[in-house]
């Protein structure tokens, strides 16, 4: 029975991205079949099979080393921020922008990144149907992250028109970084954190294509190539402007999430003027039960699990990890999976602030006032991307 309503949970978790839909006449179904079959299969795969995680878990080493490298930097400059027990939000996560943001830019001036992004997303454009760049950000942010995907994608988003900007920044709200990959299998089942990870970027493609469907004709369904522009700026020219970029982009990240997380604590003040007891991350959990419900879980477990989702839009994922870890031994194999995979994600309201932050400081101006007038679509594709990517692993898992 549980099972059942796993399942049809996942069937109604998709038809609400389609009521919610900017242009349901425009929905690709193709790539949404497309799609929801490479789901399932990714799904099976990764918790069958123990070879599936060690390819994630391989890549995302690759990509934490080069965040290790960062820290070489950072303490060359501010030794006892980097050598402590446990490095806070600014150094561990935002610091090595300087670093992983020029690597990339380099590599699209050298003309590297324009082809492996042509190679990459052609396989993948030939499968799934979706547009090339798109295609790639996805696979770009499982193990960057979304303001370090954006970050070397600037030229990129400056050809690009805002309905499609607003598709990345859909998508980004479902990223992961690999630098903080480590921190969460410390936290939580290793084996559902490393299926959460390819899930959610399988489901941001198949969640925008739904909710914001866009048509992009041939002519612009293009890779910008930095290294065949001959105008291009002189190689140290081009760095520099790059390590200014990052610099401009941490700061920029820096207050938007400290702003929106001193908001949501200020409203959290004034609801306990009429109920102590009444929190943010209560209310979204009393919304979220019937989510939590369809994973197909008891009601006792439900609750707990709704409660954790009203925690982690509100606040983010390692408070949820950090309290959900003590709960793991007494709690079921299935509830363990769903949780791991729910929790394993940017998808919160500073994430929000952040998004909206980079496209205002470094993006096109009109691009972020269209973005900024479709916030709920962009919240709306972090929960449901979260919700599909759950459902579908946890009906592997039992």
């Amino acid at each position: 029975m549980y099972l059942l309503i796993n399942a049809v949970g996942v069937i109604i978790f998709i038809a609400v991205a389609v009521l919610l839909s900017k242009d349901r006449q425009k929905i690709n179904r193709r790539a949404v079949g497309s799609l929801l079959a490479l789901n399932f299969l990714v799904a099976w795969f990764l918790t069958t099979f123990s070879v599936g995680r060690d390819i994630i878990q391989f890549a995302a080493a690759a990509f934490t080393s080069i965040i290790n490298v960062s820290y070489v930097g950072i303490a060359f400059a501010f030794n006892d921020w980097v050598n402590v027990p446990q490095m806070n939000f600014f150094v561990g996560a935002l610091l090595p922008i300087l670093l992983i943001v020029p690597v990339f830019d380099i590599l699209s001036y050298v003309g590297i990144m324009s082809r492996f992004i042509t190679i990459v997303s052609r396989a993948l454009t030939f499968i799934i149907r979706t547009p090339k760049f798109e295609t790639f950000f996805s696979i770009e942010m499982m193990f960057l992250g979304n303001t370090d995907s954006l970050a070397v994608s600037t030229f990129q988003l400056k050809t690009m028109p805002a309905n499609r900007q607003l598709t990345l920044a859909m998508m980004s709200m479902s990223c992961v970084s690999a630098s903080i990959v480590g921190a969460y299998i410390q936290m939580m089942p290793p084996e559902f954190v490393l299926t959460a990870i390819p899930l959610n970027i399988i489901n941001a493609l198949l969640v925008v294509n739904i909710l914001n469907p866009v048509d992009v004709p041939p002519s612009e369904d293009t890779i910008v190539d930095i290294s065949a522009n001959e105008n291009r700026d002189p190689f140290f020219a081009f760095l520099s402007a790059s390590i200014m970029k990052a610099g401009r982009l941490i700061f920029i990240i820096c207050a938007s999430v400290i702003t929106f997380v001193a908001l949501a604590a200020l409203i959290n003040k004034l609801l306990a003027l009429i109920n102590p007891s009444i929190t943010l991350e209560s209310i979204l959990g009393m919304i979220m039960f019937p989510c939590a419900w369809l994973m197909g879980l008891d009601s006792t477990e439900a609750f707990q699990l709704a409660q954790y989702m009203g925690t982690k839009l509100i606040t983010n994922e390692f408070v949820v990890m950090l309290e959900a870890q003590h709960q793991l031994p007494s709690m079921s194999t299935h509830m363990q999976a769903v949780t791991t995979v729910f929790v394993t994600s940017f998808a919160n309201f500073s994430t929000v602030g952040m998004l909206i932050g980079f496209f205002n400081g470094l993006g096109n101006k009109d691009a972020a006032q269209f973005i900024s007038q479709n916030v709920q679509f962009m919240i709306a594709s972090g929960i449901l991307v979260s919700l599909v990517s759950a459902g579908i692993a946890g009906l592997f898992v039992w």
